[in-house]
């Protein structure tokens, strides 16, 4: 079973849970419409790497930045930042079908995560950023999201067990694309929009 980083020691997930279209101008970036309920869709524990592909058995992949909360003891207790990863023209085509996601989002290596880092409020006022060359590229905020975290999170828990150390992944802002070879991805967490904001973690992924 895959792992991921929680301060001193390593934690097991056995599942990620996400959440679909929770930006708005995410879902006008793609042409979709805003949905009545909430989008939830689920990878399994081996899609979890530490290796950014920028393909997939030669399928091009879309990077998607997320907030990410950990599970653990009834409540989001911990947070990171993910790279939910897409095959966007695979995912075109099962939605125009009608059919599930799992073969453009739950593949082997479809899910990043940096160290997550134990957070009291999951409310706060969080913003993070996605630079690829040290250019911005994403950008987002708790009160840019349609579903807040605790309203997220209550609404999983009505029909369907979150086990400790189960990841829900919250959804992408605008600023999607293809990831590019060889290109250095920068992701930084930090507690309000001011600027000079302590950030809460930064991490980086070269991909491969």
């Amino acid at each position: 079973m895959k792992s991921v980083v929680l301060g001193e020691k390593r934690v097991v997930p056995t599942k990620i849970v996400c959440i679909g279209r929770n930006y708005v101008d995410h879902i006008h970036e793609l042409g979709n419409d805003i949905p009545d309920d909430m989008v939830v869709f689920l990878k399994p524990n081996s899609a979890i790497s530490t290796v950014l592909l920028a393909e997939h058995q030669g399928e091009t992949l879309h990077y998607e930045t997320e907030l990410c909360f950990m599970f653990q003891d009834g409540r989001f207790s911990s947070v990171a930042l993910g790279l939910d990863l897409t095959k966007r023209d695979l995912q075109s085509k099962l939605k125009a079908k009608g059919l599930p996601w799992e073969r453009a989002k739950a593949f082997d290596g479809a899910a990043l995560f940096s160290p997550f880092v134990a957070i009291d409020d999951v409310e706060a006022p969080l913003h993070f950023t996605l630079s690829i060359n040290d250019n911005l590229v994403q950008e987002g905020h708790i009160d840019l999201m349609i579903y807040k975290p605790q309203t997220i999170l209550s609404e999983l828990q009505a029909f369907i067990s979150l086990d400790d150390g189960d990841i829900v992944m919250t959804g992408t802002p605008k600023g999607v694309g293809v990831i590019p070879a060889k290109s250095v991805f920068n992701v930084r967490l930090s507690r309000g929009l001011q600027a000079g904001a302590e950030p809460l973690l930064e991490w980086q992924w070269q991909v491969s």
